[in-house]
C-alpha cells in the first residue's frame, strides 16, 4: 500500500553513512540522489532494493518529531545482520533481534535508533 516515504535528517552525510551500512544486509542501497537544483539546495536521496522507497531529506535542524520505519527482511538472518550493521554504524539499540509474538507468532524484528532518533526496524514475518 505504501509506495515510498521520506524522513528529514539533520546531517545528511552522517545519516547517509548510517543508512549505507544499515541497509546493506537487507539488500538495499542508495539508488538515487535528486539534483539539488530541484530541491532548493537540500540533499535528498532514495534507498531501496529495486527502486527508492525511503527518502532522506537533509535539513539544518534536528527533526522535532521522530518517525518509525520498518523494512521487510527476507530472512531472520537479515534481521540479525541489519541490527549488527546498524549498531556498528553508530545506531543505538532499541530492541535486539527476536520474536515479538504479541504482534503475531512469526514476527521476528530488531529495532535501532538512527542518528536523529528515528526508530528503524527490520522485520521478517516468515517462519524460521
Amino acid at each position: 500500500m505504501i509506495d515510498h516515504l521520506g524522513i528529514s535528517v539533520s546531517d545528511f552525510e552522517k545519516s547517509k553513512a548510517f543508512y549505507d551500512k544499515a541497509m546493506a544486509p537487507l539488500g538495499a542501497s542508495l539508488l538515487y540522489m535528486v539534483p539539488q537544483e530541484y530541491t532548493g539546495g537540500a540533499k535528498v536521496g532514495g534507498y531501496g532494493r529495486d527502486r527508492p522507497v525511503l527518502w532522506l531529506s537533509g535539513g539544518k535542524e534536528k527533526p522535532k518529531d521522530h518517525q518509525h520505519v520498518a523494512f521487510t527482511a527476507r530472512s531472520r538472518a537479515e534481521v540479525d545482520a541489519f541490527h549488527a550493521a546498524a549498531l556498528a554504524a553508530g545506531g543505538r539499540d532499541n530492541g535486539g533481534p527476536g520474536l515479538r509474538p504479541h504482534y503475531h507468532p512469526n514476527y521476528y524484528g530488531a529495532f535501532v535508533f538512527d542518528p536523529d532518533g528515528n526508530n528503524v526496524e527490520a522485520v521478517c514475518h516468515d517462519p524460521e
